[in-house]
């Protein structure tokens, strides 16, 4: 037994290796088209600087086009424009601090104190503040070895638009990549905690529901990613015509995205309320697991069908499959926290319908036909409610 352990341990760890370096390469493959695109930024805009405007070291031209590319993904206009303003802050207090105070420890720190504040009282974000003190300790440390400090704002301006120009002419981005990408992870994530709760609730375990609950909480940063980068490939489409042609397939991501998200909500108000059911001790009929499941299951395939461009037709089927299914709990008898289920279901089932494309107004009245209330008054009761534990419906 002791001989055997250590090729198991070696396995593992060359197991560990071999992931970890496919993981690497992948990410080296995901940010290989953000590289190419830093590197030739860069080149140009110190060829533009130094070439065409004769400057003699424009150092901060691919800097700013570096920054405008890597630091600014989804806001690359502003970003850029807060960049150029920036400096032009930071050298302006710089050139008019030196002149009065000259140069020195103290007048380097009171001449950043003074670009941070201006630049937050303008309102402008982190890299705005960054620029300005940024600019501000090069004016107050190299306006004697470099010539004219404002020259530097010429550098800003010139590094700044190559960026621009090189994300939205030469070398854009494939926003549909991007976007899939960031998506996949996202819906993934959901479709896993939909299932994870429906096995939970269909074994009665609270173990399982709590790790479903948690994973759907960590699932919170793969959604800000997924609207992250719709964000940003929204911006690239509009900049960028070598990408108008993605509009029609990025569409279905960007429709669709604020729905998921509000689905990703409404799941987690499930998953407590369904703990609380089994805490309670409560009666949850075997649709609902199922109906959770089928949630689950639309969630996927919206990924899929995303994935290939084409309408999600499949994800409503299986959505709207999950609202009847769920109907059928009032026959069965639901206390509160499963009329809260029931509810939720349905509320989950109406935001995959909107993020498929279905209109506003037609997929809640979709989701009341397939429970079997279509026609019924918001506000109405069901006839027979004097069975056991049985609830009022939602609206």
């Amino acid at each position: 037994m002791t001989e055997a352990e250590p090729p198991g341990r070696v396995t593992r760890a060359v197991g560990r290796a071999r992931g970890g370096l496919l993981d690497g390469l992948r990410r080296t493959r995901h940010g290989l088209a953000l590289a190419l695109q830093a590197g030739v930024a860069a080149g140009i805009a110190w060829f533009v600087a130094h070439d065409l405007f004769e400057r003699p070291s424009p150092f901060f031209a691919p800097i700013a086009a570096v920054i405008t590319l890597a630091s600014s993904v989804g806001q690359r206009v502003r970003r850029t424009a807060e960049l150029v303003l920036g400096v032009a802050i930071g050298i302006g207090i710089g050139d008019a601090l030196i002149l009065l105070i000259g140069s020195g420890p103290w007048q380097i720190g009171l001449i950043v104190l003074l670009a941070v504040l201006v630049a937050t009282a303008v309102g402008g974000g982190t890299p705005l503040v960054v620029q300005s003190a940024s600019s501000a300790v090069l004016v107050a440390t190299l306006t004697s070895s470099t010539g004219l400090p404002w020259t530097r704002f010429l550098d800003a301006l010139v590094g700044g638009g190559v960026g621009l120009a090189v994300m939205t002419l030469l070398l854009p981005l494939n926003p549909l990549n991007v976007v899939r990408r960031a998506a996949d992870p996202a819906l993934r994530a959901l479709a896993d905690g939909l299932h994870r709760v429906g096995a939970g609730m269909a074994e009665r375990d609270r173990a399982t529901i709590e790790d479903a609950l948690a994973h759907l909480r960590a699932a919170e940063t793969t959604f800000a990613a997924f609207s992250a980068a719709v964000t940003a490939a929204r911006e690239n489409v509009a900049f960028a015509p070598a990408r108008w042609r993605s509009r029609g397939a990025l569409a279905l991501y960007v429709d669709g995205a604020s729905h998921i998200t509000y689905a990703l909500r409404n799941c987690r108000v499930m998953s407590r309320r369904a703990d609380t059911a089994l805490s309670d001790d409560e009666t949850i009929p075997q649709v609902l697991p199922v109906s959770v499941g089928l949630l689950g299951d639309a969630v996927d395939l919206l990924r899929q069908e995303w994935a290939k461009g084409v309408e999600p037709v499949a994800a409503r089927e299986r959505a709207l499959r999950a609202a009847a299914e769920c109907g059928k709990a009032y026959e069965e008898g639901v206390g509160f926290s499963g009329g809260v289920i029931v509810a939720q279901i349905r509320t989950t089932a109406t935001d995959l319908l909107r993020a498929g494309g279905v209109d506003y107004a037609e997929a809640p009245r979709l989701v009341r036909r397939a429970v079997g209330w279509h026609g019924r008054p918001h506000s109405g009761r069901r006839k027979h409610t004097s069975r056991p534990g049985l609830g009022r419906p939602p609206a």
